[in-house]
Formats: C-alpha cells, structure tokens, sequence
C-alpha cells in the first residue's frame, strides 16, 4: 500500500511527496488569508471569492450555473450565496427578458468597493514569488499549469480558462515550444495565460 505524502518518514524520502506537502501548506495559507478577509467585511470565504470573480470576470460568466462550476459547488450553494449577497446590497440581479428565471449578477457600487479590496488578500503570497528570479517564475509557472491541467482532465477541478487547455493553444513535441492559432503567434512561457478571456475549451 503507498503510504500517504503526510507520513514524514516517506516524505522525507521522496520528493514528489514533499512537493504535495508544500502545496497543501501554502493552499492552507490561502484559506487563512481569505478567512482573514472575509470576518473583517463579516463575508463567508466563498462570499469573498465570489465578489472577486464578478468584478473581474465578463457578463456571460457572471450566472449562477457557471459560478457553481468554477467553484465546484451545487447550483443551490452558489444561489444561497448570491441571496445573501443581495440581502448585503453587494450585488442586484438582472433577469434576462426571454427566460425570467435566467439572471446576469451585477455588483453594486458598494460590491465593488469591497471586491477590490478583498482581491489584494494573496499579497502576502504574491511577495516572495517577487523574488524568484526569471527562470524560476518561468519554471514554477510551467509546472503548476501542467498540475492544474491533470486536476482538470482527471475531473477534480473543473472549468479552466489556461492557455493549456484552450483550443487555440498548440505545443512541439517535446512540450518547449507553445503557440496560439489565435494570436498566431509563438508564446514564451511569461505569455502563457491561466485565465484568458478567449479560452475556447480544446474538445
């Protein structure tokens, strides 16, 4: 039976299973700094995480069905959120006029102030990445969005809008060069996006 990445004898003989520890520490970091968040606007964490994607995401993502699946949570999680939201007066909805039960979700002036606000929670994260020199950002980057594309196909994450997964996006067969048909042109790994506002979904 292969032991857990969390038994320190096996970890400290692999470091594959150091790797999974170090993320799991540093996915722990992001559930502390958004709790932090979300107490001081009295938000729930999925509250907070919802007011950052509408302010920066387009219309046609800003619907219930699709923040269930980029959050991977029930469409009747994600609507209990929305009403607490509105009854906040952080978001107003509008119905869409062929389908009154279909709504585009708008953050109001109030939702706005507090989105941008609580979007700077990964600064404490973002500050030793500053750090790392060029090849390392370009090297860690790579590696994460090749992690991301395994959770992805294998179901454990859902929707992805990177570079590695849109239709556009092209590799050479050794994986080291990228290119997308759209822009056609070729991509440096700085380039590589993990959230593209053209993703078109490879099939």
């Amino acid at each position: 039976m292969k032991k857990s990445d969390f038994h320190p004898g096996h970890q400290n003989q692999h470091i594959e299973s150091r790797i999974v520890a170090a993320l799991e520490r540093i996915s722990q970091a992001f559930r502390v700094l958004l709790w932090q968040e979300s107490k001081e606007f009295s938000l729930s964490p999925i509250q907070v995480q919802v007011l950052i994607f509408l302010l920066h995401h387009s219309e046609e993502k800003r619907k219930v069905s699709y923040l269930a699946d980029e959050f991977n949570m029930t469409k009747a999680t994600i609507s209990d959120t929305v009403k607490t939201l509105e009854q906040k007066a952080l978001i107003t909805k509008e119905y869409e006029p062929h389908d009154s039960r279909s709504y585009i979700i708008r953050l109001t002036p109030k939702g706005k102030e507090i989105a941008g606000r609580t979007s700077l929670f990964t600064r404490e994260i973002h500050s030793p990445i500053d750090k790392l020199n060029a090849d390392d950002k370009e090297n860690l980057l790579l590696s994460l969005m090749n992690i991301i594309r395994h959770l992805n196909r294998t179901g454990v994450i859902t929707i992805q809008r990177m570079c590695l997964t849109c239709m556009y996006y092209e590799t050479g067969a050794k994986g080291q060069k990228h290119f997308c048909r759209l822009l056609n042109q070729d991509l440096q790994v700085t380039d590589l996006r993990v959230d593209c506002p053209e993703h078109e979904l490879k099939t």
